[in-house]
């Protein structure tokens, strides 16, 4: 299959250029990637291409789409401009100073609002393995629960977690070239997991994955919502940047344990995004204690209320606490979130209550009726 879409791609000569899409670099064979009836075509574009992208786009994908055995095909345009000057080491980037913290005024440059997409919200954490992925699902439902129409971007291209935490194996419906969402316990979601196997690790470089993410973001039909859940990727690089700068964001929620090598982390993903005029909706202290399934005891083994303090200090709201228990990570790798599972559960319980408070914090007008 993939000889066969190469051999296609290397007929296309786009406009503006004198050579194919293989021969002029625009696609490289390594980078195309084919999994069962799964296609990904990144198209790197030159920073002085004179053509129209979309032209480039439409042409591969009426050339491919006649093919059989392709289900779904996503070309992923790639286009590296120059960078804007930075600001010096001695010259701290001037911030428009947001006049109230209430989320929902946005004062960012070219970060246009997504058609439909009442607000839009990050879950984020300064490292992985803290939790963030299942704290982002459980959020989204505990949304849901609460009678908000909600949708949930997995923003980590290189780790998607969705798939396997809301036990999807269908991939996005595509009709008239439009991407529809899958949809799983009354919630809307796409992540680049669908598009390829478990396994498959996405070689790519920081440009392809930041257009992938722009794609998913604005290109997929999410229909009318009240809140779309970013489950971004851990870290604060590239594609991080270019999310909170260009997706129109009406707040962040941090994730980490309560240890301080989490902590420090925690605490530079909320900068970036205080820098970038992102409200912070607050704190969640994830794996905060464990209580033995056998005797009952309690044991601090990540410490305890390190997040809470840390939120005093640096003055957000502290969301709430998770604890570290089996149920939670049984039912995560079981796809059936403790929110779908055990929607009466104390666990259950500890997500609508920070769902709550972030819907507060999200409409507040709503909470005065």
């Amino acid at each position: 299959m993939k000889k066969i879409i190469l051999a296609r791609l290397s007929l296309i000569t786009p406009p503006g250029s004198r050579t194919d899409l293989l021969t002029s670099g625009m696609i490289l064979p390594d980078q195309v990637m084919v999994e069962g009836g799964k296609v990904v075509i990144p198209v790197n574009v030159p920073p002085d291409y004179p053509g129209d992208l979309a032209e480039v786009q439409s042409l591969i994908e009426d050339r491919l789409h006649s093919l059989d055995g392709i289900e779904n095909l996503l070309v992923v345009l790639t286009a590296e401009r120059p960078a804007a000057p930075q600001p010096t080491a001695t010259e701290p980037p001037k911030l428009k100073k947001r006049p109230t913290e209430a989320p929902g005024r946005d004062m960012r440059p070219h970060s246009a609002a997504v058609p439909g997409i009442r607000t839009i919200i990050a879950v984020a954490s300064g490292k992985g393995g803290v939790g963030k992925s299942t704290t982002a699902v459980n959020l989204a439902l505990a949304l849901r629960s609460l009678g908000l129409r909600v949708g949930l971007l997995d923003a980590d291209i290189y780790g998607p977690s969705m798939p396997r935490l809301l036990a999807i194996t269908e991939r996005p419906r595509i009709e008239d070239d439009v991407v529809h969402p899958v949809e799983q316990y009354g919630i809307k979601v796409m992540s680049m997991g669908f598009l390829m196997q478990e396994e498959s690790p996405v070689i790519w470089r920081g440009p392809m994955v930041v257009t992938a993410l722009m794609q998913m973001t604005r290109e997929v039909n999410w229909g009318e919502l009240d809140v779309l859940v970013l489950d971004m990727p851990p870290g604060t690089g590239d594609a991080q940047l270019t999310m909170a700068q260009q997706v129109p964001l009406q707040g962040a929620v941090i994730v980490s344990t309560p240890q301080d090598l989490a902590l420090i982390d925690a605490r530079k993903g909320l900068k970036m995004f205080k820098q970038v005029d992102v409200p912070i909706l607050g704190i969640v202290e994830n794996m905060s204690t464990f209580f033995c399934p056998h005797c009952g005891q309690q044991s601090d083994i990540f410490g305890h209320g390190g997040a809470e303090q840390d939120a005093r200090r640096l003055g957000v709201p502290f969301l709430g606490a998770i604890p570290l228990h089996m149920t939670i990570r049984e039912m995560s790798d079981a796809g059936t979130p403790v929110v779908i599972s055990e929607p009466d559960g104390i666990h259950a319980r500890h997500y609508r209550d920070i769902a709550l408070r972030v819907a507060t914090r999200l409409f507040p007008e709503e909470d005065d009726d």
